[in-house]
C-alpha cells in the first residue's frame, strides 16, 4: 500500500504573510513529499507495507521511523491551520488548558518557550497523557508523542525549513506568527 500525501485544505497563499506560498511550496510540496516518497520505498515488501501511517510510526525505528513520523507530523501540522482560524480555544480544550497551565496566555508562553529553547531540529507538542493531563514536550528530529502511546493535540515544527524562507533565523518571529494561523476548532476536535 502506498501512502499518499494529502493536499492542503487551503490555497498555498491563504496563510500569507504569516506563512508564505513559497514556504508552503517548499515545506509541504518538497520536504513533506520527500518524507512520504522515502517511507513508501522503505516499506515495500516489509511487514509495514499494509499498515496505517500511525501504526508505522508507533512500531518502526531508525530510518523508517524518521520518514514515517515526519510524514505524519507534517500532515498533522498543516491540518491545524486556516485562512480564517478560530483564534482562541473554546469549549473543553479551553477549560483543560486553563486547568493545566493557569490560563491560555500561560500556556502560550510555555509552548513558545519550548519552541525557542529546543536545541537543533524538532517539534514542540501539546499532547494528552494516559491520565488525561495536557503536557508540552520538546521532541528532537521526528519525535512524536504517539511513540510513547500519548495523544497528540497540537504541534509546531521548529526545523529551519519550516520558517527560514519567511523569517530567516528569527525563530521567535515565526512562533509569534504561528499563533495567528492556528484554527482552535481543529485542535479542539483532536481533544475530544
Amino acid at each position: 500500500m502506498k501512502h499518499k500525501m494529502p493536499p492542503l485544505k487551503y490555497q498555498e497563499d491563504a496563510l500569507s504573510p504569516k506563512m508564505s506560498a513559497e514556504t508552503l511550496q517548499f515545506h509541504h510540496g518538497k520536504h513533506e513529499q520527500t518524507y512520504f516518497n522515502t517511507m513508501n520505498t522503505l516499506i515495500e515488501g516489509t511487514e509495514y507495507e499494509n499498515m496505517s501511517l500511525e501504526d508505522i510510526v508507533k512500531k518502526s525505528d531508525g530510518k523508517l521511523f524518521n520518514n514515517a513520523a515526519q510524514s505524519w507530523n507534517h500532515v498533522f501540522f498543516f491540518d491545524q491551520f486556516s485562512a480564517n482560524p478560530q483564534p482562541r480555544p473554546s469549549g473543553n480544550i479551553a477549560g483543560a488548558i486553563e486547568d493545566q497551565f493557569g490560563s491560555f496566555e500561560g500556556f502560550k508562553k510555555k509552548f513558545t518557550e519550548a519552541g525557542t529553547t529546543l536545541f537543533g531540529s524538532g517539534w514542540v507538542w501539546l499532547y494528552r497523557d494516559n491520565q488525561g493531563n495536557l503536557k508540552i514536550s520538546q521532541e528532537s528530529n521526528a519525535g512524536n508523542p504517539l511513540k510513547q502511546g500519548y495523544q497528540p493535540i497540537m504541534t509546531c515544527d521548529v526545523w529551519e525549513h519550516a520558517y527560514y524562507i519567511d523569517y530567516r533565523n528569527k525563530l521567535p518571529d515565526y512562533l509569534e506568527a504561528f499563533w495567528n494561523i492556528l484554527d482552535w476548532a481543529v485542535i479542539e476536535s483532536r481533544y475530544l
